[in-house]
């Protein structure tokens, strides 16, 4: 999905950023899998672990098997523990003239809700899906998106490609498997990390901002770290 919350500026510097364990301190996908999943559930990110499936398709076989309500579902969405720091943090650096870009493999129905409630206008690049009561949360492959990735929904170093195509400075947070390419796309200065993606790095020899919060990543870019 691609949705487009405000208008991109040429010749702004962009920070890229992962939604769930990024943005949002819980990921979607695990509380589902801790709190939603019927008994006997396949261990369907155990098989993405081991190879079996692509992100996508984990993701997709967890979400359809959701059969508690929207409103129930949504509950749920709001214990995702969106950072309180994230949105007066883009509107610091957009301020300066940052273009925040949100890039996610999850799906765009929760995270749209989130980003609304944080209040910020920002680019969304996610994985497009539909709520039905008794049929789960049905996620769809963005085939339509310039940078689609049948594995992923969204292929970030793509997204990342062109936005260095664009403007000379980009940054990237992240915090799992599928932010290790562009995250090692960017120097370390404007690496942001923590979880699987700061180990993954630090397993490699490669320099990254850890933080905490989102007050800290504003910081290190308005300061020109």
């Amino acid at each position: 999905m691609q949705h487009h919350l405000f208008q991109q500026v040429s010749g702004a510097p962009f920070l890229v950023t992962d939604f769930d364990g990024t943005i949002a301190r819980r990921d979607f996908y695990d509380m589902v899998r801790q709190e939603l999943m019927p008994p006997g559930t396949p261990d369907f990110w155990g098989m993405f672990l081991a190879g079996e499936l692509t992100h996508f398709q984990a993701l997709y076989e967890i979400f359809i098997r959701i059969r508690q309500s929207e409103a129930e579902v949504l509950a749920l969405v709001a214990r995702m523990e969106v950072d309180p720091a994230f949105g007066p943090a883009v509107h610091r650096l957009q301020a300066a003239g940052w273009q925040v870009v949100v890039a996610s493999a999850g799906c765009a129905w929760y995270i749209k809700r989130l980003l609304a409630e944080a209040g910020v206008s920002v680019t969304l690049h996610a994985n497009p899906g539909t709520f039905v009561e008794g049929q789960g949360l049905i996620m769809r492959l963005p085939e339509d998106s310039p940078y689609f990735k049948p594995s992923t929904g969204i292929n970030k170093a793509a997204l990342m490609a062109d936005m260095l195509a664009r403007h000379p400075v980009v940054a990237f947070a992240g915090d799992g498997p599928p932010d290790l390419p562009p995250a090692l796309m960017v120097p370390p200065e404007r690496r942001f990390a923590r979880a699987w993606l700061a180990d993954a790095l630090r397993d490699r020899g490669e320099g990254y901002h850890p933080f905490e919060s989102w007050d800290e990543i504003a910081e290190c870019l308005l300061a020109g770290e």
